[in-house]
């Protein structure tokens, strides 16, 4: 997929930009040579779904040979943990669905969603025995062989004749194989704690929803202090795409107020959040949609509640107003200098080309691909994943501001794809219903978090699941895999580290605690800022220069 300048607004930005004289930026200190931080958050995968047999694939007739390097360390997979042949999810408990962990290959690369709400992951862990996925996470899809029609399709996982692209990247780059989510459930939770490391504190506009006749599928519970906390997805409050009845939003500081009161540069930019333009099929606005030959479906491209900073009033911009120029995507104020930007830092994904094109990437950017490209699995698949993905970052690899660069590759739920890598509890919750890990109202047996108002409030219980994290840079380790135990809040402490001399968010933010993510970086030796250019479709190296947006 490109991102061409479809629209006329999108035409007179860069217009603006060519006959505008840009106004010189003034360069924020950072704590590591790192100046630009660009964060790609895809859907909905564990890491077991991606690399269980990492970094032996099976290499089968007719799919893209993957290789490993000589010396490439191991990693805590499936293979290595020699749960392949026998595995405890063939527990009895699990009914017809009890299956050992299996294969897919790329024609198999559309698969069911499974069940990841904050619960049903929980039960699957049984206590950290991860013996229960079919059961609890398993939903198949129809169709296909073997366990593709039922519940134990949970247990398929990728090699690197599918996600070749990322085997690839983790050859070269660094890669943790012991990075979790803060907590239990699927996206708008994981959304939330990589930008304010903080569930709590919700406020519900409009709900079917009630705590008080709740079932475990519920967005929200009652914190235990008065409040409530979030576990599950729900749209932000006033975004015009917005379910009109199923809305909320969230107290509390993200990372974009740290940013903002440092003056250091930086947006969300969400594939189809400029609701002026129009795709080819001539589909726009909130319906602006893309079709997947790979699952077969019509996606739209933009879905709210994974839109990290609409849910706080101080960096939501629900109305999707566009920047008044090139020159202020990224900043506070307006072109003008003297008015706030419209876009408060929200943007569409081109946005990101068209302002890095003029030489305004911002120090830190998070990316959204369209929702058929963002690997979430039921509207989109690892092939598609690996075709935006890979545009982006032979994109950024070509531009002048690779050189200080770090693309953070991360997830933010695993789906409830089975992931034999447990966690003991760090933050307990003990609400009766929604939490089940240990026994019913028991994840973990300490003290619950802090809330936003200080006080322990449930709602909250991790680290959850395993899920991929990939730093690609001249300045990351070559070939490494780190094992220090990282959440999604790691990826927030990163960034507070490098621009804001450790300020943390407070307020019961996991960044207090999270680990810092130093052992995928090597700022001692010289950078290597020769690009790994792949190609979008098979992942294989391309030897010259592709063209790029």
């Amino acid at each position: 997929m490109t991102f061409p300048i479809r629209s006329l607004a999108s035409a007179l930005l860069v217009l603006t930009c060519l006959s505008t004289p840009l106004t010189a930026r003034a360069e924020t200190q950072t704590k590591t040579p790192i100046k630009h931080v660009v964060v790609i958050f895809d859907e909905n995968v564990s890491f077991d779904h991606y690399f269980a047999t990492y970094p032996q694939a099976a290499n089968p007739e007719g799919e893209p040979v993957f290789l490993p390097r000589l010396g490439t360390p191991p990693a805590n997979t499936l293979l290595r943990a020699n749960l392949l042949l026998k595995n405890p999810n063939t527990n009895p408990a699990n009914g017809a669905g009890a299956a050992l962990p299996f294969r897919l290959d790329r024609t198999q690369a559309s698969t069911a969603d499974q069940n990841h709400s904050y619960t049903a992951e929980q039960m699957a862990y049984n206590g950290g025995k991860a013996d229960l996925f079919p059961l609890h996470t398993g939903n198949g899809s129809p169709g296909g062989v073997g366990a593709f029609a039922t519940r134990g399709q949970v247990m398929g996982y990728f090699d690197g004749n599918t996600v070749t692209a990322l085997w690839r990247y983790a050859q070269r780059f660094a890669m943790s194989d012991n990075a979790y989510t803060d907590t239990y459930g699927p996206s708008t939770p994981g959304a939330l704690e990589i930008v304010s490391g903080q569930t709590n504190g919700l406020h519900v506009t409009a709900s079917s929803q009630k705590p008080s006749t709740r079932d475990v599928s519920s967005p929200f519970i009652r914190d235990g202090q008065g409040g409530m906390t979030m576990i599950n997805d729900i749209d932000p409050t006033g975004d015009v795409c917005s379910v009109p009845g199923e809305q909320v939003w969230m107290e509390g500081r993200n990372i974009g107020d740290l940013l903002n009161a440092k003056g250091v540069s930086w947006g969300g930019f969400m594939a189809g959040f400029d609701l002026s333009q129009h795709n080819h099929n001539g589909t726009t606005g909130c319906q602006r949609a893309t079709y997947s030959t790979v699952v077969a479906q019509t996606v739209v491209d933009y879905i709210p509640h994974h839109n990290w900073f609409q849910y706080y009033p101080s960096t939501s911009n629900p109305k999707h107003l566009r920047p008044s120029g090139v020159e202020a995507i990224g900043q506070t104020m307006g072109v003008d200098g003297k008015t706030k930007d419209p876009a408060n830092h929200q943007y569409d994904l081109d946005d990101f080309i068209t302002a890095t094109n003029a030489g305004h990437m911002p120090a830190v950017s998070f990316l959204k691909l369209p929702a058929f490209q963002d690997a979430h699995a039921g509207y989109s698949d690892p092939l598609d994943e690996q075709e935006g993905m890979v545009r982006l970052v032979n994109f950024i690899q070509s531009r002048p501001e690779w050189k200080d660069t770090a693309i953070i590759i991360a997830y933010d739920d695993s789906d409830g794809w089975y992931d034999h890598a447990f966690t003991p509890v760090q933050h307990s919750s003990h609400d009766m219903q929604a939490d089940q890990l240990n026994a019913p109202g028991q994840c973990g047996k300490g003290t619950a978090p802090a809330g936003v108002k200080g006080a322990p409030v449930n709602g909250r219980c991790g680290p959850g699941t395993r899920t991929p994290l990939l730093v690609l840079s001249p300045w990351a380790r070559r070939n490494a895999i780190d094992h220090t135990l990282l959440t999604q809040s790691s990826v927030l402490r990163f960034i507070e580290n490098n621009w804001l001399d450790g300020t943390r968010i407070g307020s019961g933010s996991f960044d207090q605690d999270a680990q810092d993510m130093d052992g995928l970086f090597d700022f001692k030796s010289q950078p290597d800022t020769t690009p790994l250019y792949l190609a979008p479709k098979d992942g294989s190296v391309l030897h010259d220069a592709p063209k790029v947006f």
